[in-house]
């Protein structure tokens, strides 16, 4: 029911191309439509109508997947200056030292330097980080990352690495 392509044929394009994760959002009913369009390729099925919370679960499913299947080529260590980050043996040294950080920070500091300058929110570390971002106070991320700073920064008061970006959130400064 899209404008000049139907969802089928947009999918079967789209995986001619890509293994992108795809979640059909439809208002076709019936087992003949659902079964077309899981054949096609499309990673899950939602029939319109449908809450927020219901498309919620598919997603976050199919987000575990994309990142089980995709962390085996993304997992080759980090280096910047004086900084190296391993995500297989979860091993950070700063200024020739290994650093001890909790899993939180490690996963913190990963997903920052993993996409150096790119802005995140709060929000945004609290879902890729936390995964419940409603049920946690958004000043647990200023309070983690104010301990990673202490802990990999040479001058945490004036961070070289983790900087914040006013009003916004975070990012990672290679």
């Amino acid at each position: 029911m899209l404008p000049k392509i139907d969802g089928c044929e947009l999918t079967r394009r789209l995986r001619d191309k890509s293994d992108v994760p795809i979640i059909m959002l439809t208002a076709r009913r019936e087992e003949s439509d659902r079964i077309a369009g899981l054949e096609m390729g499309t990673d899950d099925y939602v029939v319109k109508p449908f809450s927020p919370q219901e498309l919620v679960s598919p997603v976050r499913a199919v987000l575990r997947r994309t990142r089980s299947q995709s962390e085996p080529f993304k997992e080759r260590p980090l280096k910047y200056d004086d900084l190296d980050i391993d995500p297989k043996t979860r091993l950070v040294i700063a200024r020739d030292e290994e650093i001890n950080l909790t899993a939180k920070e490690f996963d913190m500091l990963w997903l920052l330097a993993n996409h150096p300058r790119q802005v995140f929110t709060r929000q945004h570390l609290l879902e890729n980080i936390w995964g419940l971002s409603d049920f946690i106070d958004p000043g647990t991320v200023t309070a983690h990352v104010r301990r990673l700073r202490e802990k990999i920064e040479k001058d945490p008061s004036n961070p070289r690495y983790i900087i914040t970006v006013w009003g916004v959130g975070y990012k990672f400064e290679p």
